[in-house]
């Protein structure tokens, strides 16, 4: 369990699982090693207790240094007395929680394994040109018929086109002007949105802002400032504030647009980091000059068959996600305090 701010306010502990039979590992002194008790505690109810919200919050507000460094003090564990239920019970109460834990982990690992398919597909048919042929055979390789271009030799009837020429950039609201005028809102989707996802900690916007500016699932954003990231947001509807551009296209799929976008990350980032500023950014120009190729209108329909679910595949799975999450975050405050008992 991490002791030291920020960390721990992230929530940032692991079970470790990972060591062969009498295998030790090493640690740092920025974090706690907890263990369950013989016949008192399991490592896994542990593990639970230790990531339940009021024990969190307990941690926090017991943390002592100076800012910026702040950490837990042992002293904690020591003098915490908490209710814990006999064995079998403890048993139960792991039994649900990791169960919704091993699902949510099966669907990130689906997500990763779509998101490496698809970018070997987007290689394969727009930077190799292997994409089938009409008899169905790989197109450069072939001998298929390549034309200059000024990104160099590209299948014939291809087109060069700029990223922005191919969707729309849409940047984001300075949304302290439009806090909430009653008890609905949107949450603010900003920069740490994108890694962490909604919290309560999340700023809040007024839900009458313009539709084009609220966030829905399914949606590309992309962080243009600090840490440039392209990623398809599906944590529920929020507000899109500035310092993002929401991506859409009212010609091309949405996996075309993010899979170009994503293919000029490094480049952006790189040049995000040459800035002389203590927040990297890129510019509106950066996407006129990212270059992109677009096919004849067969050979992107013939591969959006492809990509078209596969992307669905993925959006619907990080919706479970999170759904998922919300179940196991709900439960597991009422678990461990035996509000809600099993056997």
């Amino acid at each position: 369990m991490a002791r030291i701010t920020p960390c721990l306010e992230n929530g940032k502990t692991a079970f470790v699982d990972i060591l062969e039979k009498e295998e030790i590992g090493f640690g740092s002194t920025e974090f706690i090693v907890l263990s369950g008790k013989p016949e008192k505690t399991t490592n896994e109810f542990v593990f639970y207790l230790s990531i339940s919200p009021k024990l969190r919050s307990e941690a926090i507000q017991s943390m002592s240094g100076t800012s910026g460094r702040q950490r837990i003090q042992t002293d904690l564990f020591r003098s915490k007395e908490i209710a814990i239920p006999k064995i079998f019970e403890q048993k139960a109460v792991v039994k649900i929680l990791s169960d919704l834990d091993s699902k949510i982990e099966l669907n990130n690992q689906t997500n990763r394994t779509l998101e490496q398919i698809a970018q070997t597909l987007f290689k394969h048919w727009f930077v190799d040109f292997e994409f089938p042929n009409v008899e169905g055979k790989p197109y450069k390789s072939s001998g298929g018929k390549m034309i200059e271009s000024g990104l160099g030799l590209v299948p014939e009837g291809w087109k060069v086109r700029s990223l922005d020429q191919i969707a729309d950039f849409l940047n984001g609201l300075a949304l302290q002007k439009y806090p909430p005028a009653g008890e609905d809102f949107l949450p603010v989707i900003k920069i740490r949105e994108l890694r962490q996802g909604v919290t309560v900690d999340s700023d809040k916007a007024d839900i009458s802002i313009p539709d084009e500016y609220i966030v829905e699932d399914g949606d590309v954003l992309f962080s243009w400032s600090g840490s440039l990231e392209v990623v398809i947001w599906c944590g529920g509807p929020g507000a899109l504030n500035q310092h993002l551009f929401k991506i859409t296209s009212k010609e091309y799929p949405k996996w075309f647009f993010y899979q170009w976008t994503k293919y000029h990350l490094t480049e952006f980032q790189l040049i995000a980091e040459g800035k002389a500023t203590t927040m990297g950014h890129i510019q509106r120009h950066h996407l006129t000059e990212a270059k992109i190729l677009v096919p004849q209108r067969a050979i992107l329909e013939k591969i959006n068959k492809i990509m078209a679910p596969k992307f669905e595949l993925l959006v619907n799975n990080k919706i479970e996600i999170r759904n998922l999450t919300q179940i196991r975050d709900s439960l597991l405050p009422k678990l461990m305090s035996g509000k809600i008992r099993v056997s």
